[in-house]
């Protein structure tokens, strides 16, 4: 609770009348992605994260925001993951996924920026932390499997199961964050959080 209260305020002061309506539109597409479930082990199932691309869209605490409002909506009105799991998948998609992702985006960006154009680093910066963050948001959730002390399956065997299976998630995941932000970047570039909050010290326009 105190994470989301932290992001609410700090998205809110970060809001103008042109990102409001990006993050809605950010979390619709976020929240139809989400909907295509792969069945993995002991009952779970894996699908497309779209933290990474939030937060180069919109920036970090925003995706955070979005992330939250989509799987609350999901578990209310489809019980997609479930009232009880909505506080650990919010952790773990909200928070593990979408600050895992700013960290390896800024990471790859600000290396990239040196050597190449903006354009081209945010969307490559975009795409490695899109496939770096599903398998990460799934290893926290192994851990908290591995917590709970109950289980039917041993906590190796849903290690496997989650991450090789959420590995090729964050292929596609890489593949649809790519596509998207190269389209979004290329028309309304001053929109996208990505190409204008992050310092660009030594990018080429």
């Amino acid at each position: 609770m105190a994470g989301l209260a932290v992001t609410l305020k700090s998205a809110k002061n970060k809001l103008d009348e042109r990102s409001a309506p990006l993050i809605g539109l950010v979390a619709v597409f976020i929240f139809a992605v989400q909907m295509l479930n792969f069945p993995v082990a002991a009952g779970t199932s894996g699908h497309l994260l779209g933290g990474a691309l939030a937060v180069v869209l919109v920036g970090p605490y925003a995706a955070t925001l979005a992330l939250t409002v989509v799987l609350l909506i999901q578990a209310l009105l489809f019980a997609d993951g479930g009232l009880t799991a909505l506080g650990l998948n919010i952790f773990n998609m909200g928070f593990v996924g979408v600050w895992v992702s700013y960290a390896i985006f800024v990471l790859i960006y600000k290396i990239l920026a040196k050597f190449g154009s903006q354009k081209t680093s945010v969307v490559i910066a975009g795409s490695i932390a899109a496939f770096i963050s599903v398998p990460a948001a799934a290893s926290a959730f192994v851990f908290q499997y591995w917590i709970g002390g109950v289980a039917t399956y041993s906590t190796t065997t849903v290690l496997g199961a989650m991450v090789g299976t959420h590995i090729l998630i964050g292929v596609g995941e890489a593949i649809i964050t790519f596509l998207t932000i190269s389209a979004v970047i290329s028309t309304r570039k001053d929109l996208v959080y990505g190409a204008n909050k992050i310092s660009t010290k030594g990018a080429k326009s």
